[in-house]
Parts: C-alpha cells; structure tokens; sequence
C-alpha cells in the first residue's frame, strides 16, 4: 500500500512539472499567435479607416494587444513560480518579451508603460544570468528592441507637448542604449538646447559629430552660436572654428564665422592672415575675397557707430573718424570687385557694393549694382 502510495504521489508531481512546462508552451503559443496577427494595427494601414473600437467585440486595437499579451503573462507568471520552470531562460525572456511589448504599444497609459518596462528589464537581466549558452539572444535583442520603442514614444510625445525635461530624459535613455546611433545624441542636444542648458547640449552635439554624422557641419554651427550666443565664450568659440574648419576647410559659412569673430574681438591680424592663405590657395574662390573685404568694412562700420556719437560741435573729431571710415572702405572695396568678378551673381558682395557706393555718392556704380540685384530677384 504504501509503495502504491508512493508511486501516485509520484504521478501527481510528474503531472503537476509538466502542467508548468504546459504553460510555457502556452504562453509561446500565445506570442506567437500575437506576432502573426496583432503586431500591426490594421486601422493604420494605408487607405484604411481607423475606428476607435471594434464593433463587435468593442475596444480599441491596443487594448486588445494589451489584453492578449497579459493572457500570455498570466501563463508565463505560473511558469515562473515552479521548480521544473522558474530557471529557464526560455520562461523568463518570454516574459522579458511580454512585458517590453505592453510597454511599448500602451502608449495611452504611461504608467502602465513605465512599470511593465521595469518588469522587462528586470526580465531581460534575468534571462542574461541564466542563458549561458546565448540561446536567447534573438528574443533578447527583441525585448529590448521594444523597451527603446516605449522609450522613443513617450519622449516624442513628450516633446511634441513641449515637455522638453522630460524629452531629454527618454532621448538621454536611448543614446545610451545606443551609443553609436547619433539620432538619439540629436534629440537629446535639440531638447536640452530648448530647455538652455547648454553645456548638455554642445556635449551631445559633438557626439552626433563624433560618429561622423551628415549633420556635423551644421551642428559645428549651432555649437559654436550656442557658445558665443548663450555662454559668451569667444575663446572656446574660436577653438571650435579652427576645429571645423579643419574638417571642413571650404565651407564658407565656417570661415565667414570664424572672420565675424576675429573683427569682433578685434583681432583683425589673425582674420587676414587666415583668409590670406585661403585665397594663395584657390584665388578663385569668389567668397575668400569677400570676406577679405569684410574685414576692413566692418572695421568701417565699427567706426561709423562711434562717429554717430560724437557731438556735432566736434567737427575736428568727427573728420577724423571719417577719413579713417574712407581709408578703410577704400581698402576693402578692391576685394568686393574682384569678388563680384568671379562671382557676378553673389549677393552678399553685390549688397554691400550697393552700401559702399551709396556712401560714395557714386551713382553710376551704384546704380550697375541696383540693376544686377534686380535682376537676380526677379530670376528667382
């Protein structure tokens, strides 16, 4: 009896191991049948209306994706709690997967969202500590495909809110979860720009720059507006120029900054000597030859500005400044021409030809540079 004893007990434990194995089976079961047939909102496809609910079962398509994938936890969550199941890898990348999933379609319900991402991650841990032979890694890399899914969605409806904190907290998540992907770096840098802090900013703008992105040169520009603009650092600011302009040594608007910010702290030498090499290397280069010419006419207009204060009754004084204003214009005005001779059509030099002559009392040269910008508006 008691051996017969025994052996039912026996068949009972068997049955029991494999009903925990049976839910395994079942929860595969379900995601599987999830993948094949709720993976994509037939509302969302193109040319298709997008009804709030289903008419005849009611609710929304996501509710019914959150719905099936909690029937597969429901399964997984009794695979775990037994002996013959609980160290699977299997059984918890499954929930690793069940959780990420909610966590990203539930878009609606962020803190739903948030703790079945938590519960994802503590999952893909897991399944990492048990899954020695890497058998998981295709299902893990889904898992985690899915937390950065969730992550993208709330800091992109974060930032379409203007929720900018918020926005760079999700971008600053998924960089570092992807440290060769320069987009996050991106909209990390634009959120926290927006919300002025800008050393965070420059910091995740040079990194979009570090991994080579087509971006790089325009993000030198914001940096260095940022830095001059906002931290009023010429300094740095100058570093940064010399920097880009050795990646990117024919961009005009690079060396046109890099001119602005040699007149403004006076330190006209360096501009000269900078755009001199410039033109002995391409003296066709029609904008190297402008801003040669912008750095004696602004120095003319730094001049006008002090002019206009001098009290009228100063006569003396203000001749002077004056025939310094005419000396200075009367050295920029042979790079303007020859840079409106390589380029008739650039406007920047015809623009301020048209000031310089205005100022000369010129007529007929003012007005040849009139006709040309003209023209040129009206072509286009």
């Amino acid at each position: 009896m008691k051996k017969i004893f025994f052996s039912i007990l026996f068949i009972g434990f068997a049955s029991y191991a494999n009903a925990q194995k049976a839910e395994l089976a079942e929860a595969k079961k379900i995601w599987g049948v999830f993948e094949l047939t709720m993976t994509v909102d037939p509302a969302k496809k193109e040319g298709a209306a997008a009804p709030a609910a289903d008419a005849k079962t009611g609710g929304t398509f996501v509710e019914k994706q959150i719905t099936k994938l909690n029937e597969g936890l429901s399964h997984i969550d009794k695979a775990i709690v037994h002996e013959k199941t609980k160290d699977l890898p299997e059984t918890w990348v499954y929930k690793a997967l069940f959780h990420a999933t909610i966590a990203a379609v539930d878009t609606l319900n962020l803190d739903n969202s948030i703790k079945n991402q938590k519960a994802a991650e503590e999952a893909i841990a897991k399944t990492k500590s048990l899954d020695t032979k890497n058998e998981q890694k295709d299902f893990l890399a889904q898992a985690e495909s899915n937390i950065q899914v969730a992550l993208s969605a709330r800091g992109i409806m974060a930032y379409n809110k203007k929720d900018y904190a918020t926005a760079l907290d999700y971008f600053s998540q998924i960089a570092a979860k992807n440290p060769t992907d320069p987009a996050w770096f991106l909209n990390a840098g634009v959120s926290a720009n927006l919300l002025g802090k800008y050393p965070e900013a420059i910091q995740n703008f040079k990194k979009v720059i570090s991994l080579n992105s087509p971006d790089s040169k325009d993000l030198y520009t914001q940096i260095i507006n940022i830095t001059t603009d906002k931290l009023k650092d010429t300094t740095t600011a100058l570093a940064l120029l010399d920097e880009a302009i050795a990646k990117f040594p024919d961009d005009a608007g690079l060396i046109g900054a890099q001119t602005d910010l040699y007149i403004s702290t006076g330190d006209i030498v360096k501009s000269q000597a900078s755009l001199t090499k410039l033109i002995a290397k391409d003296p066709s280069k029609s904008v190297y030859h402008y801003l040669m010419g912008e750095t004696y006419y602004k120095q003319a207009l730094q001049m006008q500005e002090v002019r206009n204060k001098v009290d009228a009754k100063k006569v003396k004084e203000f001749e002077a400044i004056t025939a310094k204003m005419v000396a200075l214009i009367d050295q920029a005005l042979p790079f303007y021409k020859k840079s409106m001779e390589l380029d008739p059509k650039f406007v920047p030099t015809l623009e301020t030809l048209k000031q310089i002559y205005g100022f000369k009392n010129d007529t007929e040269n003012f007005n040849d540079v009139k006709k040309k910008l003209d023209a040129l508006s009206q072509n286009k």
